[in-house]
């Protein structure tokens, strides 16, 4: 193992530069493949934590206007939901439907509180309605059932509503009070959302609120026991049809409702994710692959080099296996040597990355985990073994006679 280690220096240090040059497309090669793979899993442990919430499940619908005639009713015709929506959906769609929730949108208004004043919008939300948005809490809590029941007057606000209100308070927001359309609202939490910025309220005071007492503003089906793109495009079919039978329109009238199938959506992207990691790897590996040739190149001029003690050795005895090892193992050793400084500088790489974009969902969590590290040290040493492969063979050609003749 001694002797094997000083060949394995020797070679390393027969021309410095050359083997620093060729060590160096080696440890570019894994620092992108170390960089790609952590900006990867960044965004995939981003969309794993989003389909891992009731929000990725969630199919919402809006009433739109009808684009064809249908059974004696012209087209223009908007169609606005009812209390009676709601369950309806619920009870024909219990087959796949985990949950159906309502939402109200008020108006924008102005809410006032301690001599300041905003115009903004307010929601009328049930519990599973709020946490079917992925809103991020950032103090407080926020709408309850004891809520929903009493009809109460609390209100959880946007970062935004609560910053221009309240710019110096922060956390203590929690427990002071705003004025809605000239109601008192006590302030129970407060939240940030990435597009959404209206200011929640329950949704049985916000009804109590509404000229109209049964207008709904869009429904939220929570689908459950479905797995595929086909089912979840028969449950939107299906959800179509039901909405027709109770407002008379054609089922494939597609401006008559506005649909976001969110399932669909999370589905189509897990395969773009899958893809995406797939690419990374393609990407990585055929950057590393100039690398492999030139670890290859070097292996191939040292064995030229070395024809004469080749040939020595093998004429007092030494067998093919041990030089085929030697020549390979020492292809490995200056892979495996280079690809850790790609290694190193690829994941102080990505922990900037993640630094830099903290809190914004995007790359914070774009981190190289053991996993990654263990299956980039299994690459290397594979790639060096292979690198070294094709001079060993060249190695074991080298007959002894012709060696020391060419000596």
């Amino acid at each position: 193992m001694l002797d094997l280690l000083t060949d394995i220096r020797q070679t390393m240090s027969h021309n410095k530069l050359r083997t620093a040059l060729t060590g160096l497309s080696v440890a570019w090669g894994i620092f992108m493949l170390i960089v790609l793979l952590g900006t990867s899993r960044g965004v995939t442990a981003n969309f794993e934590e989003f389909a891992g919430t009731s929000a990725s499940k969630v199919i919402q619908i809006w009433g739109g206007t009808t684009s064809v005639p249908y059974r004696g009713h012209r087209e223009g015709r908007s169609i606005e939901f009812r209390d009676v929506d709601r369950r309806r959906l619920a009870e024909q769609g219990a087959a796949y439907s985990e949950e159906v929730s309502a939402v109200i949108y008020g108006e924008a208004v102005p809410i006032s509180a301690a001599g300041r004043y905003v115009t903004a919008e307010y929601t009328g939300m049930d519990p599973s309605a709020q946490q079917s948005d992925n809103l991020k809490l950032l103090y407080g809590r926020f709408i309850s059932p004891r809520d929903m029941r009493q009809g109460a007057r609390v209100v959880v606000l946007s970062d935004n509503t609560a910053t221009n209100l309240f710019p110096d308070d922060g956390e203590n927001v929690v427990g002071k009070r705003v004025d809605i359309r000239g109601l008192s609202f006590l302030v129970v939490g407060v939240y940030k959302g990435n597009w959404y910025q209206d200011n929640i309220i329950p949704y049985t005071t916000a009804r109590s609120m509404q000229k109209d007492k049964t207008e709904v503003g869009s429904l939220k089906v929570t689908v459950d026991r479905i797995g595929t793109t086909a089912e979840g495009e028969a449950v939107e079919k299906d959800i179509r049809r039901i909405m027709a039978e109770g407002h008379n329109f054609d089922p494939d009238d597609e401006g008559a409702l506005w649909v976001n199938n969110r399932y669909i959506g999370g589905l189509r992207a897990r395969a773009a994710v899958d893809i995406l990691n797939v690419g990374v790897w393609v990407l990585g590996l055929l950057s590393l692959l100039s690398g492999i040739i030139g670890i290859s190149n070097i292996m191939f001029v040292s064995v030229k080099e070395r024809a004469h003690e080749i040939g020595i050795r093998r004429a007092i005895g030494a067998r093919p296996r041990s030089i085929l090892m030697q020549i390979i193992a020492e292809a490995v050793a200056v892979t495996v040597t280079f690809g850790y400084i790609g290694i190193v500088l690829g994941t102080a790489v990505t922990q900037l990355l993640a630094a830099a974009t903290a809190g914004q969902g995007i790359l914070d969590k774009a981190t190289v985990s053991l996993g990654i590290a263990f299956e980039v040290t299994l690459v290397l040493v594979v790639a060096g073994a292979l690198a070294g492969l094709f001079p060993a063979l060249k190695a074991l050609k080298v007959k002894p006679v012709e060696a020391l003749h060419d000596e």
